[in-house]
């Protein structure tokens, strides 16, 4: 069987996949912080047909050089793209932009997630929460008037904060509002014009973020390949500041993804009149005797 059919078919395969990427590039070019994926093709096995030769000084002949067929292509990799997307204002407190490295740390049940996606609120119980119910990790209150960063981050809620400001009787000087400054500090502002700092947003940051693994919900987890991560306050470390009433947009550029498209389509049709041309001399191997 001709080996530009085998080839062909991997070509195929891979232009399919570079489809598939694309469209869901294209597809997730409105969605807050999501991060853009990139396909890397190379080729596969060649088989040798001549191999190279030194050159001979002593009965005076040059080298060759070797001979092979390359026996189609495969997908290297598909790697996250984590260039910053742009601000988006939205005016609301909750909503936060990462300016810079870093992820926002989320608990779903056991689980520790990661993500570049700001679209937070309070919830009931004034859990600082994403839209699918994940809540915020952040680092408490140290009961006079600072931040307990040595501690392990915990989940952000302001629930105890409301019902018992703290200093004062329940009731007497109730929270009234709250803002949220570059450097994650939740603060508290009480009727009486009291300031109290509350919590301070935690954020993660990883020494290979392509290597973390997409969950859904433009959410990632540890992988492998990045298990460790640099838990830490905004603006140190592997860790960029905080934009309040910001969103970051997706970083999906339609432009390239259009032209990706492209030469994905036009790779997988050059592929496919291989299998048909392979097809063609085929027949006419077959037809020789009649």
């Amino acid at each position: 069987m001709l080996r530009s059919l085998f080839s062909a078919i991997s070509g195929l395969r891979a232009n399919q996949t570079m489809l598939d990427v694309t469209g869901n590039n294209i597809a997730n070019a409105n969605t807050v912080g999501f991060k853009a994926s990139d396909v890397v093709f190379q080729d596969t096995l060649s088989q040798m047909l001549s191999a190279a030769s030194a050159p001979n000084s002593t009965v005076p002949t040059g080298g060759t050089n070797p001979m092979q067929v390359g026996l189609g292509v495969q997908v290297g990799a598909i790697t996250t793209n984590f260039n910053q997307g742009s601000e988006e204002s939205t005016g609301r407190p909750t909503n936060l932009m990462i300016s810079g490295d870093g992820f926002f740390i989320l608990h779903r049940g056991n689980q520790e997630l990661y993500t570049r996606a700001g679209a937070f609120e309070f919830d009931d119980a004034w859990n600082l929460v994403s839209p699918d119910g994940d809540i915020v990790q952040g680092y408490p209150s140290d009961g006079n008037g600072g931040i307990n960063t040595g501690a392990a981050p915990t989940s952000i809620s302001l629930k105890n904060y409301v019902a018992n400001p703290p200093g004062a009787a329940a009731g007497s000087d109730p929270l009234i509002s709250y803002n949220i400054g570059s450097d994650g500090v939740i603060t508290g502002i009480y009727q009486s014009g009291a300031k109290e700092p509350l919590f301070q947003i935690a954020m993660a940051g990883f020494a290979n973020p392509a290597g973390l693994e997409k969950v859904g919900d433009t959410a990632f987890r540890t992988s492998a390949n990045a298990k460790q991560a640099d838990i830490g306050v905004p603006g140190s470390g592997l860790r960029g500041q905080l934009v309040a009433g910001s969103l970051e947009a997706s970083n999906v550029d339609l432009a390239k993804e259009f032209t990706n498209l492209i030469i994905a389509q036009r790779g997988f049709q050059a592929t496919s009149r291989v299998i048909t041309t392979s097809d063609q001399v085929l027949e006419d191997l077959v037809n020789i005797k009649r």
